[in-house]
């Protein structure tokens, strides 16, 4: 699974580990991604969304059709 929301397009963050010597070596920051299920009464069905946990609570405060038009406006497919 790739860490990319589909809500927020949060992407990985890429920098440096730095030792207690302050070598450095490349590193990687993922968001914290889930994939949460939800049931679309609109079109009758279920939809599963891979989100960061933040676009979970946007979903949360938005509601779940909200979320789908802003991911589909974006251009991803739900």
């Amino acid at each position: 699974m790739s860490a990319h929301c589909q809500l927020t397009g949060s992407k990985p963050g890429f920098g440096n580990k730095i030792s207690h010597s302050h070598r450095r070596t490349s590193r990687r920051f993922d968001p914290n991604i889930q994939r949460k299920r939800y049931w679309l009464p609109g079109e009758g069905r279920s939809v599963r969304l891979t989100l960061s946990a933040r676009a979970i609570k946007t979903v949360d405060s938005i509601g779940v059709e909200a979320a789908v038009a802003r991911i589909r406006a974006r251009g991803g497919k739900v």
